[in-house]
């Protein structure tokens, strides 16, 4: 006698199996259209891209689909209520705007026109982001025919963005404006990755980001360093100065106050980033760099993805021609950033940012800090219920043991953690090789049928195992 998880997994399957053929020419179609944000020729493309998903996510079922105008590019909603009052309401996120492409890059083939080489998909926007946005389609449609239903076992919500590879400037603005429509228990973003094709995982957070530029002026305007060289300060030397003293001997940052609120790795957390097969070497090799650096006392993952960093992005100031000039210049800059780890505040770092570089800064430098937007990081617990739910969908998908990394990079996640108050949970399918915002970009078939499969097991998990009270 076969076993109920046996049986459930097998008509998932099957379902997948049967639309598999309609599912991919489906998603062909989608990936035709050049929905490039940045490049303000597209901005009908886009538009037309948003359109073509609200019309598939009605043919999918979905009672309610809509193309959310904003003050860039438009964004796509659309909601599946379960009809049970028990059932927690989930917010899949993704984005359906690509980089710009164009087969002079690089590209094999032309980048909007897919095609299928030994079990790869090419093209831009394979798996970033419309492949993982679309494996949602058939996924709930497994769901419902493998347990009967006729709506999903959650309160089912997607909002599709058309800006994310710009920036998502209009983001926040429209999370917020929509913020009652998008209330959910929690967001699953569908625009991330996996370890490896044999290394299934789930991402447990991402850093925030803090920019900002230091400008520091001197005389008011280059002056001679033989006549005042030695006895005026000088800008450049400053910036350096300022530069040098951002890290200590042990490569931490060295701004007082800048890791008050440090969410510090647990044993358990740093033993599961250990079992990881990663090959520094191999990383490195992909870094283009030469030896790896940083904090001491940790390890290169857990530096990259758990710990807070301060890096120059730019430094300049006086004369850059060719030859010499002696001057002491008027002025000197270095743009600086900051990702941020969770239980770190953004408008706290940069308080602390002002008063340090302001206490940098000798007599007769004015200092100037300009910030731009931050992005809070987030990070779901590993004991979060809806995060063992994704763990348990995955591993059924996969019959693998699942493991768990976060993103050192930062995006979007956290203005919905943030607005609606949810956790953020990631489920992607993506491996490295998959070239995002590269030439040949493409997405494994055989792992975007499996994040189908995933997505399948997830409502009904979901739905039984985090039930609101009656």
């Amino acid at each position: 006698m076969s076993h109920p998880v046996d049986n459930a997994v097998s008509a998932v399957r099957t379902y997948i199996e049967q639309h598999r053929a309609a599912f991919l020419d489906d998603l062909v179609e989608w990936l035709r259209i050049p929905s490039v944000s940045a490049q303000p020729d597209h901005a009908t493309d886009v538009r037309r891209s948003a359109d073509w998903l609200a019309a598939k996510l009605k043919e999918t079922g979905f009672p309610t689909a809509e193309v959310w105008p904003t003050r860039g590019a438009p964004a796509v909603f659309a909601e599946w209520p379960s009809g049970d009052p028990q059932a927690p309401t989930v917010l899949v996120y993704g984005h359906h705007d690509v980089q710009p492409a164009a087969r002079e890059d690089g590209w094999t083939s032309e980048p909007f026109d897919p095609v299928v080489r030994e079990n790869r998909l090419y093209a831009r926007g394979a798996a970033d982001d419309k492949g993982q946005v679309f494996f949602h389609t058939l996924g709930v449609r497994a769901h419902l025919a493998a347990t009967g239903r006729t709506a999903p076992a959650v309160n089912l919500k997607l909002l599709i963005e058309g800006e994310e590879e710009s920036g998502s400037p209009h983001f926040r603005a429209l999370v917020e404006e929509r913020a009652e429509r998008l209330t959910a228990d929690a967001v699953v973003v569908s625009d991330t990755g996996m370890w490896s094709e044999d290394t299934p995982t789930v991402c447990t957070g991402m850093r925030g980001l803090a920019e900002c530029e230091i400008r520091l002026h001197g005389p008011d305007q280059d002056i001679h360093s033989g006549s005042f060289g030695g006895a005026v300060p000088n800008p450049a030397t400053a910036v350096a100065r300022l530069v040098a003293a951002l890290h200590d001997e042990h490569a931490r940052v060295a701004i007082p106050g800048f890791y008050d609120g440090v969410a510090d790795l647990t044993d358990r957390e740093r033993e599961l980033f250990a079992e990881l097969p990663f090959d520094e070497r191999q990383w490195l090799r992909t870094a283009k760099s030469y030896a790896a650096h940083g904090e001491a006392g940790h390890t290169t993952l857990e530096r990259i993805w758990a710990r807070p960093t301060a890096e120059v992005n730019g430094i300049g100031g006086g004369y850059q021609g060719p030859g010499s000039k002696t001057i002491i210049p008027s002025s000197a800059m270095v743009k600086l950033s900051f990702r941020l780890v969770a239980g770190q505040d953004p408008d706290h770092v940069e308080k602390a940012v002002r008063t340090w570089a302001d206490e940098q800064v000798p007599a007769g430098i004015r200092c100037e800090v300009v910030f731009g937007s931050a992005t809070r990081p987030c990070l779901t617990p590993l004991d979060h219920p809806a995060l063992r739910s994704v763990v348990r969908a995955m591993g059924r998908a996969f019959d693998k043991p699942v493991r768990f990394t976060r993103e050192g990079g930062s995006g979007p996640a956290a203005d919905l953690q943030e607005v609606l108050g949810a956790p953020v949970l990631f489920l992607g399918i993506s491996v490295p090789s998959d070239g995002w915002h590269a030439p040949d970009e493409k997405v494994e078939l055989d792992l975007l049928l499996k994040g189908v499969e995933t997505a399948a097991h997830l409502w009904g998990d979901l739905g039984e195992h985090w039930r609101h009270a009656p």
